[in-house]
């Protein structure tokens, strides 16, 4: 099972980054879990540069898209929204169709008390207007991420861990349903 994960923060010790790093190491062995750190090189979307020569970033972006059976995406808040990189991302793919009934999950991670609910409902709201499917079992808002986290920035939290082991058996098991359809 081929899962891509991204997250919408460009920093590479983010902490929604370790949060994915996590995932990886709590994911079953069925679930390959691939780190996708493409979309800081994606061009401000514009409808016009894709006239006959679409950018390599973007078909980079859309074929990991395309060959993955699920994704997950982890995002910090800005300001009550996405980051700007997430959002152009998603641009760069609504008329494409990458996320038509994809299994995928949405996981916002925060220092703030709500753990970037914002964010988060931004972002499914998002993705299920491209198709995307999302159950609440595989949304997550993870709040205090700083204290979840020690030096090394490795998950020490252990109702986090629950949390997140049930959301990747959530996109397991939606992953099983769109497969079986």
């Amino acid at each position: 099972m081929k899962i891509l994960a991204v997250s919408g923060s460009l920093r590479a010790k983010s902490s929604n980054a370790m949060i994915l790093m996590a995932l990886k190491d709590l994911a079953p062995d069925v679930m390959n879990i691939k780190i996708y750190d493409g979309i800081g090189n994606l061009p401000h979307f514009n409808p016009d540069l894709e006239d006959g020569n679409a950018l390599v970033s973007v078909i980079d972006w859309r074929s990991h898209l395309q060959n993955s059976d699920g994704v997950i995406f982890c995002t910090p808040e800005y300001a009550h929204g996405l980051p700007g990189v997430l959002k152009n991302s998603l641009d760069w793919i609504v008329s494409s169709g990458e996320f038509m009934h994809k299994p995928t999950a949405v996981i916002s991670a925060s220092p703030s008390i709500d753990g970037g609910a914002k964010a988060n409902a931004s972002l499914v709201q998002t993705l299920r207007v491209m198709m995307a499917a999302i159950t609440e079992d595989t949304i997550l808002c993870i709040p205090a991420v700083s204290a979840k986290l020690n030096h090394e920035n490795k998950l020490i939290d252990p109702a986090t861990e629950i949390a997140l082991r049930s959301v990747l058996e959530a996109l397991f098991s939606l992953i099983n349903q769109s497969n079986s359809q």
